[in-house]
């Protein structure tokens, strides 16, 4: 195409972010060639140090990347974990003893003022700090002991969905490490993601359904809450439509009143035994005659109202949620376009938030 040429695609709404979607597989497949001997670098000079204990640090879409790595971390290394509040130390000035303590800080940008701040408060205090980010040269990296490249290239869109699934690739890659592990459940992953991406159709079949959802509830369990709550604020951000996102166990302690047969329920069912925790709870939503959705088992697509099979047999659990958000990511897509909106330009966001 000339200089002088227009692109008639320059002014499709949705055009980045959906270019950027169809770029997982490349990324997925570039972290396991390129990133994966320095991110098993990193994991054996942190195990060496033995740390006893382990806070993940992080906003918006890497926040839910980081609850991805607290599963990991607890169920595969049996490594208690908690999810920092970063207020204690940017606004109360709250001094911990953290000696000992790996804090893995989770950003896509890297730039935001109170992670900068909260990892350099957890270093002075005697951590040993990791930045997990999709740049090399932001603040935070420069501040950290520690730092991970999830190599996912620029991401213009605002709607987070490459640096999303490259921060979960590299974070099981970083816990594998941790435990001697070779991340060979990885493998799979970019053709897999490839096949999901090339059912684009199916979705925007499904997504007829939530043109016009005034509410919308997301449920999980185990590996695939992390999931629910990521597809929940990608549904926000694009489409405004509002989306609760609770842990399966959490949504019968109450909040299953609200549910009726108008508003959709999404249920993400990981094979495995965050899928059977979950089975009681899409009993009950049967029962009450939900508009139940289901992504994941295929068996428990054929039993709902509708959803997408995921081509998860014989997949390890703890990498499922890498290809469970790509039908969502689509859905969030596909609902925002059938509402007229643009997913490229969500009213009131900016790329980097800045929090302090």
């Amino acid at each position: 195409m000339s200089a002088t040429t227009t692109d008639p695609r320059r002014d499709q709404p949705g055009r980045i972010m959906s270019g950027e979607m169809n770029e997982q597989p490349a990324v997925l497949r570039r972290i396991l060639d390129q990133g994966a001997p320095k991110i098993r670098e990193i994991a054996e000079r942190i195990a060496a140090r033995a740390p006893r204990f382990v806070l993940l640090t992080a906003r918006g879409t890497s926040d839910n990347a980081a609850l991805y790595a607290k599963y990991l971390l607890e169920v595969l290394l049996g490594k208690p974990c908690g999810l920092t509040s970063m207020s204690t130390t940017t606004a109360y000035g709250a001094r911990q003893d953290l000696t000992d303590v790996l804090v893995i800080t989770v950003s896509q940008s890297g730039g935001s003022p109170d992670l900068v701040a909260s990892t350099e408060a957890a270093r002075a205090a005697g951590a040993i700090t990791l930045a997990v980010t999709n740049n090399a040269d932001s603040p935070l990296a420069a501040v950290s002991e520690f730092h991970i490249d999830v190599l996912a290239g620029p991401e213009k869109a605002l709607p987070a969905t490459k640096t999303y699934t490259a921060e979960l690739l590299a974070l099981y890659l970083f816990v594998e490490g941790l435990r001697g592990g070779d991340g060979a459940h990885a493998k799979v992953l970019p053709d897999l993601a490839q096949q999901i991406l090339d059912r684009r159709a199916e979705v925007k079949q499904l997504a007829g359904r939530y043109r016009f959802a005034e509410r919308m509830v997301l449920t999980s369990r185990g590996y695939g809450y992390p999931t629910a709550k990521e597809a929940a604020l990608k549904l926000m951000e694009t489409s405004y439509i509002p989306a609760l996102s609770y842990s399966g166990a959490d949504l019968l302690h109450g909040p299953l009143a609200m549910v009726d047969n108008i508003s959709p329920v999404i249920a993400i069912v990981t094979e495995g035994k965050g899928g059977q925790a979950l089975q009681p709870v899409l009993e009950r939503l049967r029962g009450r005659g939900a508009d139940l959705v289901v992504i994941g088992s295929r068996a428990e697509v054929d039993r709902a109202s509708a959803g997408f099979a995921l081509p998860t047999e014989g997949v390890a659990e703890e990498v499922q949620p890498i290809l469970e958000i790509l039908p969502l990511q689509m859905l969030a897509y596909e609902v925002t376009i059938a509402r007229g909106q643009d997913p490229d330009a969500p009213r009131a966001l900016a790329k980097v938030t800045e929090t302090r």
